[in-house]
């Protein structure tokens, strides 16, 4: 039987385990390697290493350490892929290590993602007297840094460092080591997994994207829960802490020690803090334990009904929180009541989509109350309804006009707030401070505009990083601190951009608010057609990718994809996801018009001719 290191020198693919199955795969018997050092003759010519290429995320993966004698290449090569293993410490990575090296070496401060295998070379001449240098290179998809947060990375980076070998007691060594952990697409997906903590932003509870290990980690022996918790405890990202706070007070850390932390038989998790929390009063002490329910609860499917936090001794209770005391605290928007679109007529209509009914069983659709309902000749583009649901923001069908309107009592068309001389205004969006965001596309006048309130005199938002780039489509999150942007350069294909919205505090609504940080939200996607912001924190994008077709894909706020997509979402122009995981997702079709996607099945029509599907926000 061939071994596997042999076909994989040749491209071939390895077996992969039946998913399902949790096999421990200790990696040192001749003939089973499925990620140990792939020997290569020390020929001087580049190769590329490719790391567990293919593993299934639920096997783990040891490495193999350095056999006697080995030469510079079987070194090197041993060392990248011992990188990619899950044992203690990365225990067999620091044998290719100098004594030194493997003592300072910290590997889990931060991560170089690679969209494929690492380039090694060697480097060798009369500048280099003590020993052989590798070069090492890759192209750079990303990085996660020190807080967990994945950072997409643009404009084809490449990732390069020297290993500078030296023999000790005979044997090859490497003296200077990645300054962070690298590894493939492919292995970072294996190991690491996508999680949000919680902060607070104006009084709301805001998702912060990081990935943590899938396993426990190697460094500090912590399961995932503890990893993430201690995150949490660590503050939010560097790109959302500017808009976002937490309640634990400084120093804030888990007692000492603790490397697990589990539910209870009553669905309660229990958290032993550092002295630093125990003078908190209980309503911050409260905010305290709501962040760290959503937290846990978002990283697991397991039931979580209540988190109890404990004094440095492990026992005694600062206070504790449970679900519904939670929802109250975050100040999430309120589920919505109803879907909206605007119909063939031009007219804003809302329905109810029951899952549970068939076709004939559905409540008919109806035209939004209002003046609306009323108004004469007046035609409806686009729409954006509060959480509330009692008011509409709504851009005439030529778009040259906004017009805020309640939904509440009728009454005549009020003036437009706006108005945009060519007719290029975006669909507008509300976020849940009740402020209404549009961009107007005319070329004299482009740009991102803001209504403090609905009802206040629109102002001009700078966009940094926008660099005359024309925002053609938007939608602001539910808890204000970010946006979603369709960006055009030069008249070239759609691009998806989330930005912070940075508010200062304290000067009212005349404040200059700005939107800061641009970092691409769909960088696998060559074009982006249309997007709604989704449960947790999360987007639904329509777009395809480099050669692929249309397709509807859930992806993390952070620019990283996320594996869920939508059956058979070709066509589609538009579409709408509420932050309530019980609704279903609704769309604008170019083929059926108005079409949903109940849970677990495939999609209906709920109206013909329709367009412009929205969910308050």
């Amino acid at each position: 039987m061939e071994p596997v290191e042999d076909a994989e020198r040749r491209g071939q693919a390895r077996p992969v385990p039946p998913r399902g199955v949790r096999p421990l795969l200790a990696l040192g018997a001749a003939g089973l390697l499925l990620a140990g050092c792939a020997s290569m003759p020390d020929r001087g010519e580049i190769r590329r290493v490719e790391a567990s290429q293919g593993v299934d995320s639920q096997v783990r993966v040891f490495g193999v350490p350095p056999a006697d004698k080995a030469s510079p290449a079987e070194i090197v090569d041993g060392f990248l892929e011992a990188m990619t293993s899950d044992d203690p410490q990365l225990a067999t990575a620091r044998k290719y290590l100098t004594e030194d090296a493997a003592k300072n070496w910290k590997p889990s401060s931060a991560v170089t993602v690679l969209s494929a295998g690492l380039d090694r070379v060697p480097v060798q001449g009369e500048k280099d007297p003590d020993g052989p240098r590798w070069k090492v290179t890759g192209k750079k998809l990303a990085t996660v840094d020190e807080r967990s947060a994945y950072q997409p990375e643009t404009g084809g980076s490449r990732y390069e460092e020297y290993l500078q070998l030296v023999q000790v007691k005979g044997q090859w060594r490497i003296a200077t080591p990645p300054s962070s952990l690298v590894l493939s697409e492919s292995d970072f997906q294996r190991i690491y997994k996508p999680v949000n903590k919680y902060y607070f932003a104006g009084g709301t509870l805001v998702a912060d994207p990081v990935y943590v290990r899938q396993r426990s980690d190697p460094d500090t022996r912590m399961d995932p829960t503890t990893l993430t918790v201690q995150s949490l405890l660590a503050g939010p990202s560097k790109w959302l802490g500017p808009v976002a706070s937490t309640a634990f007070p400084t120093g804030t850390e888990l007692r000492e020690g603790t490397k697990s932390l589990a539910y209870d038989g009553q669905n309660t998790l229990r958290v032993p803090l550092n002295a630093a929390a125990e003078n908190a009063a209980q309503p911050q002490c409260q905010k305290m334990a709501t962040q760290l329910l959503y937290t846990v609860r978002d990283l697991t499917a397991s039931r979580l009904d209540r988190v109890e936090l404990l004094r440095s001794d492990g026992k005694s209770s600062l206070c504790w929180v449970t679900g519904s005391n939670a929802a109250s605290l975050a100040n999430r928007p309120l589920p919505p009541q109803h879907q909206y679109y605007v119909d063939k007529d031009g007219r804003l209509v809302r329905m109810v989509l029951n899952a549970g009914a068939d076709e004939q069983q559905q409540d008919k659709p109806e035209p939004a109350p209002g003046p609306l309902a009323t108004a004469a000749g007046f035609k409806v583009g686009s729409a954006a309804v509060t959480y509330d649901e009692k008011r509409a923001a709504v851009v005439s069908d030529d778009g040259h006009g906004l017009y805020v309107v309640t939904l509440t009592t009728a009454g005549p068309m009020p003036q437009a707030l706006l108005t945009s001389r060519t007719g290029k205004l975006t669909a507008p969006s509300w976020d849940a401070q009740g402020d209404l965001w549009i961009a107007d596309q005319d070329p004299q006048n482009q740009g991102l505009w803001r209504v403090p309130g609905g009802t206040g005199t629109p102002q001009k938002v700078d966009v940094a990083g926008l660099d005359g780039a024309r925002i053609s489509g938007l939608k602001a999150s539910s808890d204000g601190v970010r946006i979603a942007l369709l960006v055009e350069r030069d008249g070239s294909r759609k691009n998806l951009y989330i930005g912070r919205i940075e508010r200062p505090e304290g000067k009212g609504d005349a404040s200059k608010v700005s939107v800061r940080e641009l970092r691409p939200a769909a960088p696998q996607m060559t074009e982006v057609t249309a997007m709604s912001w989704a449960p947790r924190g999360r987007l639904l994008v329509v777009g395809r990718e480099s050669g692929g077709v249309d397709q509807a894909r859930y992806m993390l706020a952070d620019g990283s994809m996320v594996a869920a997509s939508l059956p058979g979402a070709t066509g589609l122009s538009a579409i709408a996801a509420s932050e309530d995981e019980a609704k279903p997702v609704v769309a604008s079709s170019t083929e059926d018009g108005i079409v949903w996607l109940p849970p677990g099945a495939q999609w209906r029509t709920a109206a013909a001719g329709g367009r412009a599907p929205v969910y308050p926000g």
